[in-house]
């Protein structure tokens, strides 16, 4: 195995922790502001147009799309891996270099699986930023981890499809910008059990969409929502269509395990963000008649911290070096593991950070509190725990090759 990054790797890298220190960091207070002033929760914030431009200008935009295609040259997973890590250490990063969920994964499955109109009247404007988007997925009525499970009905009439079912937890959905969802439905529910599905492009503003609420996550209501959606006969043509009909759920899994590693290596770089802080509070604080920094449990906690990224860094690595060199599929059982760890242990450093920093920990006036919020859902987002541990055992009660 070589880890080893690439000179374009390491030249963009170096340029993203300079645009992170010099742009990103001091906008975070800006954007919070601009929302504080904003009556609307899912307002987009005039500071992402100079992030975005500036982003642009330093050659930091789309990094995510493996996919060589006329819009971008395309990085290996391996090398996106350490930039989307500097990404998540910020929650503007990502969308300010346009390598946010859900427009990536959007991206890469209407690079695969679009046809040449579809990816003009889409694709193209995602690539530039000038649009959003969102994966409708999810239900509230089933257990969606099996997505064999979801009901909603996509029937053909003629030259349309008709679309009727509820969909929740889409992200993305409230963002003003967002003007196209992904719909996975059920085009023949007679057919073999993943043969059932299908996906389509449904534009947000289409009679019948009817967004019903954006729901809060652990009180939060995020800039780009999580929305409950019903589709009450909605009607799209044809030429809507993604890929074949019966193939929704190969293109799931298409675009989820890409989505799935995405997130890990985000979470890698909120967890170096949370060591950071936890280090900069235990040198500043005194308890007990010295620096918090020389108590043993401290200490303790950063070295676990130290640990326990550096593992799931080198999982994380190894999962998108095996995706390059035997593609998505054979590192079905890799990315299933670091799906698992990731979060897991960002979660345990977060909450180490939050305990040397008391009561201020759980309080607004640091990232950490939003930042544990975010990285929990992603032990249900994309797969559970569950879900991914079923995997792994799978693999090894099947046997392994030696």
């Amino acid at each position: 195995m070589d880890f080893a990054f690439s000179p374009q790797c390491e030249a963009l890298r170096s340029t993203l922790l300079d645009f992170m220190d010099t742009h990103v960091y001091p906008a975070e207070a800006v954007y919070h502001e601009q929302m504080a002033a904003s009556a609307d929760p899912h307002a987009y914030p005039p500071v992402f147009e100079g992030l975005k431009a500036e982003a642009r200008r330093r050659g930091l935009w789309n990094l995510f799309l493996p996919h060589k295609t006329q819009w971008t040259e395309g990085l290996s997973n391996l090398d996106y891996a350490p930039l989307a890590e500097i990404m998540g250490r910020s929650h503007i990063a990502s969308q300010a270099c346009n390598c946010s969920a859900p427009d990536t994964g959007n991206m890469e499955i209407l690079t695969m699986f679009g046809t040449p109109a579809q990816q003009e009247r889409w694709l193209q404007p995602l690539l530039e930023g000038e649009i959003r988007s969102a994966f409708a997925m999810t239900e509230p009525a089933v257990a969606s981890s099996d997505a064999t499970n979801i009901e909603c009905s996509i029937r053909r009439e003629g030259d349309e499809y008709v679309i009727n079912g509820l969909k929740w937890f889409i992200s993305g959905a409230a963002d003003p910008r967002c003007s196209i969802l992904i719909v996975m439905g059920k085009t023949d529910p007679s057919a073999p059990r993943h043969l059932q599905q299908s996906m389509v492009l449904v534009p947000m503003d289409t009679p019948g969409v009817v967004n019903v609420r954006a729901l809060p996550v652990f009180g939060y209501q995020d800039q780009e929502g999580h929305c409950e959606i019903r589709f009450d006969d909605v009607h799209v043509p044809v030429e809507n269509l993604l890929g074949d009909e019966g193939g929704g759920f190969a293109i799931a899994q298409a675009r989820l395990g890409p989505g799935r590693i995405h997130h890990c290596m985000r979470c890698i770089g909120a967890a170096e963000r949370a060591l950071e802080l936890m280090v900069e509070r235990v040198k500043s604080r005194e308890a007990f008649g010295k620096p918090l920094a020389e108590q043993g449990v401290i200490q303790e906690w950063i070295a676990d911290s130290r640990i326990e990224i550096e593992q799931v860094r080198l999982l994380t690595l190894k999962a998108a070096w095996l995706m390059d060199t035997v593609g998505n599929k054979g590192a079905r059982t890799e990315i299933a593991a670091i799906k698992v760890a990731a979060p897991n242990v960002a979660l345990r450093v977060i909450d180490r950070a939050i305990q040397a920093h008391g009561a201020m920990g759980v309080s607004d006036d640091t990232p950490l509190a939003a930042l544990y919020a975010g990285i929990r859902t992603l032990r249900i987002a994309d797969g559970p725990d569950e879900v991914h541990r079923r995997t792994v055992a799978q693999r090894e009660l099947r046997g392994r090759e030696r």
